[in-house]
């Protein structure tokens, strides 16, 4: 079956996960490659099986290369403390999933991995180069464009909301999640690929060191009762990996062109993964 056709199967069953994003209306019928809604309002399913919910263009800052480079890196195991620990949050029963900012889409994958194949996923980016290269992967999940401040998605749909190091809109968040739904939030803690930091940026560099202490806060505030635990654990980066490792992250971007080689020349065999991943539950 063509990735169009299977995506239009997904919409048949699902489409009042959906809602459009100019009148706000629930989907209300699919019609060949679109959803409709009430007023009329269509959008339409890429080739590629997506669909794209942006009412403008957005420019990603994430490239091709360095998306491919970010999904060989999670392929070989960058992410699968984490992913494991989302899993391990999950219910027995069959979860509506949602993948905030899910980029290449590895991360959602690799959750639908631990699960029974009952459940329903949707991950969603600003990145269109990073949704065609989530289509691309053996899963069930379905992905779209859309924007995180305006999410095209009907109130109270989703049972588990995961965001992996994107940005976060509470409000938007409260409102798809359904009664008694989880949002399983992960952020970077200070040792967060510290060697790559530390080798890349010198002493004194505001670079040189991370803190999440906003982040954490403003969760806190909009969800007092929330949980939190540490994962942290060491992850080995072959040599023909550690190009990408160098790729995959925005470090590179305002670093010095000598030093970034400087570090290409000295690959180090091993990366630290160290995160804390919030729990929250929606009353």
């Amino acid at each position: 079956m063509k990735k169009i056709d299977r995506a239009a199967a997904f919409l048949s069953q699902h489409a009042a996960l959906f809602r459009c994003p100019v009148c706000h209306q629930p989907y209300a019928q699919v019609v060949g490659h679109s959803l409709v809604c009430p007023q009329e309002h269509n959008v339409d399913l890429s080739k590629k099986g997506m669909l794209y919910f942006m009412q403008r263009a957005v420019k990603s800052e994430y490239d091709d290369a360095m998306l491919a480079a970010r999904r060989r890196m999670l392929q070989a195991g960058l992410f699968a403390g984490i992913t494991d620990a989302f899993a391990a949050e999950l219910g027995s029963a069959p979860e509506t999933l949602l993948d905030v900012g899910c980029g290449e889409g590895t991360p959602l994958a690799d959750v639908l991995a631990h699960r029974t194949g009952d459940d329903t996923a949707v991950g969603f980016d600003l990145s269109k180069p990073g949704i065609n290269l989530a289509t691309q992967l053996a899963t069930n999940a379905f992905f779209c464009v859309a924007d995180l401040a305006q999410m095209p998605f009907s109130d109270h749909q989703f049972t588990t909301i995961l965001d992996l190091f994107s940005p976060s809109a509470y409000k938007e968040f409260n409102r798809v999640l359904a009664p008694g739904g989880q949002l399983l939030k992960v952020i970077p803690n200070a040792d967060y690929l510290i060697e790559l930091r530390q080798a890349i940026f010198p002493a004194g560099n505001a670079h040189a060191q991370y803190d999440n202490g906003n982040v954490l806060r403003l969760f806190q505030e909009h969800y007092p009762t929330a949980t939190s635990q540490r994962i942290r654990y060491q992850v080995p980066v072959a040599p023909e990996r550690f190009a990408d490792l160098m790729l995959m992250t925005p470090m590179h971007w305002g670093a010095d062109q000598a030093r970034l080689a400087a570090v290409t020349a000295a690959p180090f065999s091993q990366i630290t993964v160290d995160v804390t991943l919030l729990q929250a539950r929606n009353s």
